[in-house]
């Protein structure tokens, strides 16, 4: 399920290389009057919900990528998407990386297999947009979602985010640990593990981040986050091992160290399978951190991509981001309007105090630390 920032099993360089099987047709994007979806910056850019909506039927697919079904709720929002729209939603490697989904967009330039939209970690975000790989969308609701959360060329906006958090075995660990201070205790050796590799995976760089502000570090200073994974791999503590849904319950991976919605989830998927999966977002490292949505700049299919959006960032959308434990990024907004799923937004996991996100320039020095110490930091 963790698509880096969960797990692992990456998608081959033979499986990025797919071969062109040809564009889509331009006619299935463009209206009678000569607009195009490609280029469109909204519905009403294009003529509104009703050309959006025949124009993605006539495409009638939508490419995405690395999207497990038991990520966020994801398989709800699929299914509810094809059910309302008709339109088939193929999913490749869905344990795919962020990073993954980049390297996709950039190797299939001009291809039918492109993807068209993207859910990215919110670093990898500002980079694809960085490159010129995305398009300018506004979802009708594009103003309720936050300033600090949002591209102002609307190239990215944040959908649905949570805390870091420590998840654990309780059947397996006889004192689950919900510090990270406790997680350098000598009875957790060989049983820390993260959701992917920081440096790919958005969960993972969440966690290195967690860990720097647990440490002295700040969104300035994320080296203390690399000096405590570098002190748990010596002591023995930190596993290699990427944290999944299936290594959690073979037990190879009894901590992990992961979102709090993808934890919470573990938690009600394994009760019938005899795993009693506790959660705690950490009191000493409270790092939050959304994904964002985008559109491929090349989208084989331009209608489907900004439909899809649509459904995102309707009441629907973020209600079922909301049932997955995920907080939906219109949160707020939609509670101001009486759209919350009140129920579902009282099962989340508890944290306190107002979360802060690091700027763009502050995420860009981090990866760049991240990439030139991790391997580092956990060799040997």
């Amino acid at each position: 399920m963790p698509r880096t920032a969960a797990a692992g099993v990456l998608a081959t360089l033979a499986a990025l290389a797919l071969s062109a099987c040809g564009a889509a047709p331009d006619t299935a994007s463009t209206t009678a009057d000569g607009k195009n979806a490609a280029t469109a910056t909204s519905a009403a850019d294009f003529g509104g919900m009703d050309k959006l909506v025949a124009a993605a039927k006539k495409e009638g697919t939508l490419n995405a990528i690395a999207l497990p079904r038991d990520w966020a709720n994801y398989g709800a929002l699929i299914d509810g998407f094809q059910k309302k729209y008709g339109i088939k939603i193929s999913v490749e490697n869905p344990d795919g990386s962020s990073q993954d989904e980049i390297n996709a967009v950039t190797s299939r330039k001009g291809q039918n297999r492109a993807p068209d939209v993207l859910d990215l970690g919110s670093s990898f975000a500002i980079s694809a947009a960085q490159q010129g790989l995305l398009a300018p969308y506004k979802v009708a609701s594009y103003d309720d979602i936050p300033t600090g959360q949002k591209d102002a060329q609307a190239r990215w906006y944040n959908d649905y985010g949570g805390y870091i958090s420590i998840g654990c075995d309780a059947k397996r660990v006889k004192t689950c640990p919900t510090t990270f201070a406790d997680l350098l205790k000598p009875q957790y050796k060989g049983q820390v593990a993260l959701n992917g590799n920081p440096t790919k995976s958005g969960s993972a760089f969440g966690g290195v981040y967690a860990a720097a502000l647990a440490n002295g570090g700040s969104f300035d200073d994320i080296q203390p986050g690399l000096d405590f994974f570098a002190k748990l791999k010596k002591n023995g503590n930190y596993t290699p091992v990427e944290s999944t849904p299936a290594t959690v319950e073979k037990g190879e991976t009894p901590i992990s160290i992961d979102w709090d919605y993808l934890n919470a989830g573990y938690a009600d998927e394994f009760k019938s399978k005899g795993v009693d999966w506790k959660v705690t977002v950490p009191s000493d490292g409270q790092f939050s951190q959304y994904y964002s949505q985008a559109v491929n700049k090349g989208a084989p299919h331009p209608a489907a991509a900004r439909l899809w959006q649509e459904y995102l960032y309707s009441a629907e959308g973020q209600n079922l981001w909301l049932g997955g434990y995920a907080r939906p990024a219109l949160m707020t907004a939609m509670d101001k309007a009486g759209t919350l799923d009140k129920a579902a937004a009282a099962k989340l996991p508890e944290v306190t105090g107002t979360p802060k996100f690091p700027t763009e320039a502050q995420q860009d020095k981090a990866k760049t630390v991240l990439g030139q110490g991790w391997a580092k930091a956990v060799s040997g």
